[in-house]
């Protein structure tokens, strides 16, 4: 019997790792000889690295970077076992806890980010894995840019780097310097969420206030982002004013794209083609998945459908325990999803349901298993 654990986070509750133990742990309770594999998801976020690192193994690779005011930080990234590919996480490098109390999206930077991606490419690695998630910024990517040789110039002809209140600022974009260093690297960018660049749905409107930006701020951080887009259209040949992602992380999904040339991916695709997820498959008798919520915004293609369209290929049963269920979400069997079942025993607020979060979930794994075993699966 082998199943596959592959869950994302329990929001707030439990890491996707802990998620995984608990499951693998009920599984070996009822089905001793059963052969698990369990495959950690995060979705670009905090927790990117080590959720690849604890999938696959590797190695984790610590540098000093700076940080999103440009003050030294210590970052990390991993290395996995192929030797070539590396996982970042830009929010190791521009994240929000690392601004602290010092909420300034116009003034900070991803600088970081790219002394990440450029000490991996010095390490020998050919492929970027780079998440999007978590940004204190709102810069374009512009400091990533620069710190991997991108060579920003202002009306006087001098070299600066952008920040987020500066992008109007950008008169010339020189990325000869940048061209070498990406010659035969792979990037792809774990991102999420579909916002444009700009606009009432784009990142200085919908995610800069979470970074400390006021009304006047974030009109201002959207014309900044408007201003760099059509710097970087007449200079790079690259339009993605309306490419969907390009908003993600203060407006870095747009950047990846303009500067590296990277792929915007959604994270379960992502993680799935790295773990080799299709060839695990081979021989699989269930799948068992999860997240916080399954609602319509799942249906988009989070982890619980990303797998459940993979497992189907292979009519492979999908299994999905969740906290909670929301409405209208019978489109998840069509894709694949075969039951989903709820964690929470007790109506209670969420304040007292994470509490007892991972007393839940191994209950309600461990009555999915006597059932198994009662019907004698497989069967």
């Amino acid at each position: 019997m082998k199943l596959l654990i592959i869950p994302d986070s329990f929001k707030g509750t439990m890491s996707s790792a802990k998620v995984c133990g608990i499951i693998e742990a009920e599984i070996h309770t009822h089905f001793p000889q059963a052969q698990t594999v369990s495959i950690p998801v995060a979705d670009g976020g905090e927790g990117s690295v080590d959720a690849f690192l604890t999938a696959l193994g590797g190695e984790r690779v610590t540098r000093s970077v700076k940080g999103p005011h440009f003050e030294q930080v210590d970052a990390y990234y991993g290395i996995l076992p192929d030797q070539k590919t590396a996982v970042i996480e830009m929010a190791q490098a521009a994240g929000l806890p690392l601004a602290g109390d010092r909420l300034s999206p116009g003034t900070t930077t991803t600088y970081g980010v790219g002394e990440l991606m450029a000490h991996a490419i010095s390490r020998g690695c050919t492929k970027l894995i780079v998440g999007l998630g978590g940004s204190a910024t709102n810069e374009f990517g512009c400091g990533a840019a620069a710190a991997m040789g991108v060579k920003f110039f202002d009306a006087q002809g001098d070299s600066f780097i952008p920040t987020g209140e500066t992008l109007s600022k950008v008169q010339r974009i020189d990325t000869t310097e940048l061209s070498p260093a990406l010659e035969g690297i792979e990037v792809i960018t774990m991102c999420d969420i579909d916002n444009p660049l700009y606009g009432e749905t784009g990142a200085a409107y919908v995610f800069s206030p979470q970074k400390g930006a006021d009304p006047q701020m974030v009109r201002l951080l959207d014309a900044e982002l408007r201003a760099i887009s059509e710097t970087v259209k007449r200079d790079l040949s690259v339009d993605v004013s309306g490419l969907p992602g390009a908003g993600a992380a203060g407006g870095m999904g747009g950047g990846m794209v303009a500067f590296f040339g990277s792929k915007l991916q959604m994270g379960i695709e992502t993680v799935l083609d790295v773990t080799a997820f299709d060839e695990l498959l081979c021989g699989a008798d269930l799948v068992i998945t999860g997240e916080g919520k399954l609602d319509r915004q799942s249906l988009g293609g989070k982890v619980v459908i990303g797998v459940a369209r993979r497992a189907k290929k292979q009519n492979v049963p999908v299994v999905a325990l969740v906290g909670d269920i929301g409405d209208d979400i019978e489109d998840a069997y069509a894709e694949g999803v075969s039951a989903i079942f709820s964690i929470n025993r007790v109506a209670v607020p969420f304040a007292e349901a994470k509490l007892r979060s991972r007393e839940d979930l191994a209950l309600t794994a461990g009555n999915l298993m006597r059932f198994l075993k009662r019907i004698g699966f497989p069967l």
